[in-house]
Formats: structure tokens, sequence, C-alpha cells
């Protein structure tokens, strides 16, 4: 059993910068790919950024300028740091992540989400 969970969230002024974190405990053997997702007020879940083990990253390029995906595995932590925050970076990012626990296969587990909102 694997728990996800995010913090970092809140309201933060429209320019300004935040940085989310997302936690993994339970039985983890290993960390494999990290990511975070938005959903706003369309309702659509949309990858944001993602990291693998080795430190390659992917970025919605809408978004590739002003976030930064990062990790630390022996913490089992992944980290995305906002800048110049537009309004419509206003969304509940939620944490996903592969991982492969000490015994079984791997498995994806998603955090419950931390609301981010902007200020105008």
């Amino acid at each position: 059993q694997v728990q996800l969970l995010e913090s970092g969230g809140g309201l933060a002024q429209e320019g300004g910068s935040l940085e989310l974190s997302c936690v993994a405990s339970g039985s983890i053997y290993a960390m494999n790919a990290m990511s975070w997702y938005r959903q706003g007020p369309d309702q659509q879940r949309e990858l944001v950024a993602a990291i693998n083990p080795n430190g390659r990253t992917y970025y919605l390029n809408s978004v590739r300028s002003r976030f930064t995906i990062s990790r630390d595995n022996a913490r089992n932590t992944t980290y995305l740091q906002i800048r110049a925050l537009k309004t419509e970076d206003a969304a509940v990012y939620y944490c996903r992540a592969q991982v492969a626990p000490r015994i079984g296969p791997i498995l994806e587990y998603w955090g419950q989400g931390t609301q981010v909102t902007v200020s105008i």
C-alpha cells in the first residue's frame, strides 16, 4: 500500500511563484515515473510535467518555460516549481507515481490533489 500526499498549494498572486511537493510513503521498493497533472474548470485532467528516475523530463509546451519538475529519490518526493503564475494555472494539481512495491507488480497511484488559486 502506497500513499501520495501533495502539499504547497494555496493562494498566490499572478506573476508570483509556488512550489508543490508530493511525498510517497508506504511499502516502496523503488519509484518509477512521477508526474503532475492539473484539472481546471473544464474538468479535463491534463499532464503538465513528468520525470523519470534518470531525470528525463517532459513538459506541456505552454508551461515549459515556467515550470520545473524535480525529484528526490531518497525521500520518495517530487516537486513542481511554478514561476510567473498565470490565471490559467489555477487548478487542482494531482501527483501521479508509478511505484514498484517490495512485493507485487508496478502500480500507479494518485494523490488527492492540492488546490492552486491565483489572485489578480
